[in-house]
């Protein structure tokens, strides 16, 4: 008999897949083979001002955000403390808003994708997880000493086509990185957007916390339109019948005393490549079989160990992005895929290559 795997028991409400593939907003820009033509000019309100309205998904992030050199010695304890316990301590596995760590697409925030609506005195950002974030553009200041929250508090003013915003009033119970970087109530945030042409948005971002850095961190986003998907909800649900129940220890130590030996054929059944769609966006998954330990890369990243818990399921005890993986097999036993379970559902990946 397998052994039952000790997962995350959290009732999900899962996204389905897009349902309107294929139908194209009608003031998308096309080129002559009727393609959607992200090179166009940018948009512009009324006013003359660009229109940084639309669904918009991060492509990638660069800067200092993650340069340990610049934080002060607290910081670099809890964070690793929460890289050991990141399943316990995650506010997304708490089902806890992501709060500024949606700028840079986690934690929480229901990953990289959001909806932009614009309007002459507000700036709204729709994420999937059901929160939201509105940028006051009506002229109005930042407060002094606003009631901290999740959100914080935005004000946005243009300085010829960048649309300047700043944002204070975080509470403290977030983080700024999946990599478990907290901040204090302190924390000011900077962005400027630009709208570089009709499907490419840059965002310069600066973080000032001086309860947490010695000095700024730095960190640019930039984002593609999304022409064909639409955001579908996101719902965590820690509670279950029997009470919530999260990861509550060193996961790599856990993991390890709880593995169990699998039969190295079996192992070598699980190599192969595997594809399919983690919140919206395409996802590849590579496994390898070296000197017989499984291992996992995800979207090219670096390797790490599946530690077995029974012949189907694994703990990828030190990735970022999930904790159990679970092998699938049909009727006549062979590998079909394989399942990566988070606290935003179970995200099934199918075996195309051996």
């Amino acid at each position: 008999m397998t052994r039952l795997l000790p997962l995350l028991l959290l009732s999900v409400c899962l996204p389905a897949a897009a349902q309107w593939l294929g139908v194209l907003p009608p003031t998308l820009p096309l080129g002559p083979d009727g393609s959607p033509d992200l090179a166009a000019a940018t948009p512009r309100t009324g006013a003359g001002r660009p229109d940084l309205s639309g669904l918009w998904r991060i492509v990638s992030e660069s800067g200092d955000l993650r340069d340990t050199s610049r934080l002060q010695a607290w910081a670099i304890e809890t964070m690793a403390a929460h890289e050991r316990n990141f399943y316990r301590d995650g506010p997304q596995m708490q089902c806890k808003p992501g709060g500024p760590g949606y700028i840079v697409g986690g934690p929480g925030g229901g990953g990289t994708l959001r909806q932009f609506v614009q309007s002459s005195d507000l700036l709204a950002m729709l994420f999937p997880d059901l929160t939201f974030r509105q940028v006051f553009t009506d002229g109005r200041v930042l407060e002094a000493d606003p009631l901290p929250s999740w959100n914080g508090y935005s004000v946005g003013h243009w300085d010829g086509d960048t649309l300047v915003v700043e944002s204070n009033g975080f509470n403290a119970k977030t983080w700024l990185h999946a990599n478990g970087l907290e901040h204090t109530e302190q924390l000011r945030v900077t962005e400027r957007f630009r709208r570089l042409d009709f499907g490419h948005l840059q965002v310069d971002i600066t973080y000032d916390d001086p309860g947490t850095f010695t000095a700024p961190l730095h960190t640019q986003v930039r984002m593609e339109y999304v022409t064909d998907d639409a955001i579908l909800e996101i719902v965590c649900d820690e509670s279950t019948e029997g009470g919530t129940k999260h990861w509550t220890g060193d996961k790599l130590a856990d993991a390890r005393r709880s593995a169990v030996s699998v039969d190295p054929a079996v192992l070598a059944d699980y190599v192969g490549s595997y594809a399919g769609i983690w919140l919206s966006n395409p996802t590849t998954v590579e496994v390898t079989l070296e000197n017989g330990v499984l291992l996992l890369s995800r979207n090219g990243a670096a390797k790490a160990e599946l530690i077995p818990q029974s012949d189907a399921s694994f703990i990828c005890a030190t990735c970022t992005w999930s904790q159990p993986y679970l092998f699938n097999r049909d009727a006549s036993g062979t590998v079909t895929g394989v399942t990566e379970v988070q606290v935003s559902g179970r995200w099934l990946f199918e075996r195309v290559k051996r």
